[in-house]
């Protein structure tokens, strides 16, 4: 008898066009047919929570913890996860054992042509610390309104004149076939942004074998080398941080900066290694940012 291969995922219209990338990546890649692969999805506690930012009732846990049960329990195989939303240090038991091609790592300016085309005081709605802060460090003048949501839900929300402009990934909107919004170059993005990973239980060999079948390798060692950055730096979902991390020609240069909430401070640096020291080159670059750092940008990054 074939074995289900089951994926557990959220439930949300981004959450579920990425379960199917991956889902296609493994017939693919395997010669299964339809049969063999369960699109299962689960509701969590980001996706119930939707009157306040995430960082104030409990930050990524929020998006991953009740998938990471079901794996745990044996109730799924693996787990979809967009990296950007999985915390840095994971449990025990379970392990990332692919991550599919990277998709565009830019920010989306919805609303304007331009950060400087907003008018004075304009409203951009956004519950991230990082684009708060980078839009503040741009604008001051600009009114930062809490938007929380699936991709949907924020655009209709900028359609019902909640605010002028919002910021979505680029990745997001080009998985459900959205092509508006002006692409900022400017802006580095999130850590692990535009990443799909495959998550598994750890001493589940059989199907990591399986999984591993789809990685794409220099997505996943970039990725790595920011989540590294992230842990280094010590920060919590309240801490304003940006990264993005590009391989060319077995060489990794990695982008890093710490803001504070207001813009008011910008931390800024990067660094090109070899593949043969991604280990230590992350933590290298977080000393150099909290070094340079005020004692108030730094205590932002106490934990």
């Amino acid at each position: 008898m074939i074995q289900t291969l089951r994926i557990g995922t959220r439930g949300s219209p981004l959450a579920l066009a990425q379960a199917r990338l991956v889902a296609t990546a493994l017939r693919d890649v395997h010669g299964w047919g339809p049969e063999r692969i369960e699109i299962m999805p689960i509701t969590t506690s980001g996706d119930m929570i939707r009157d306040r930012p995430l960082a104030e009732a409990g930050g990524k846990a929020l998006w991953t913890k009740e998938l990471d049960r079901a794996l745990a329990e044996g109730l799924t195989d693996i787990s979809v996860h967009s990296m950007k939303d999985v915390e840095t240090l994971r449990p025990p038991i379970l392990a990332i054992a692919a991550m599919l091609p990277r998709a565009d790592v830019r920010d989306r300016l919805i609303g304007a042509d331009s950060i400087a085309a907003l008018a004075a005081g304009a409203r951009v709605g956004t519950s991230s610390p990082r684009r708060t802060a980078q839009l503040l460090a741009r604008r001051p003048d600009l009114a930062i309104v809490p938007f929380r949501g699936n991709v949907e839900t924020r655009l209709r929300r900028i359609q019902l004149g909640e605010a002028d402009a919002t910021l979505l990934a680029s990745a997001g909107l080009e998985r459900l076939g959205h092509k508006q919004g002006v692409v900022l170059d400017d802006l580095l993005p999130a850590p692990s942004q535009g990443a799909i990973g495959v998550e598994i239980r750890a001493d589940d060999r059989k199907t990591r074998i399986l999984i591993q079948a789809i990685d794409h390798r220099p997505t996943h060692i970039c990725v790595n080398a920011e989540r590294r950055l992230l842990e280094r730096l010590g920060g919590s979902c309240h801490s304003p941080i940006a990264a993005l991390a590009q391989m060319d020609r077995g060489r990794i240069r990695l982008q890093g900066e710490i803001l504070s909430p207001d813009g008011s401070e910008i931390q800024s640096g990067e660094m090109v290694y070899t593949m043969a020291k991604e280990e230590d080159r992350p933590a290298e670059l977080a000393a150099e940012l909290l070094g340079r750092a005020s004692p108030a940008l730094r205590t932002l990054f106490a934990g």
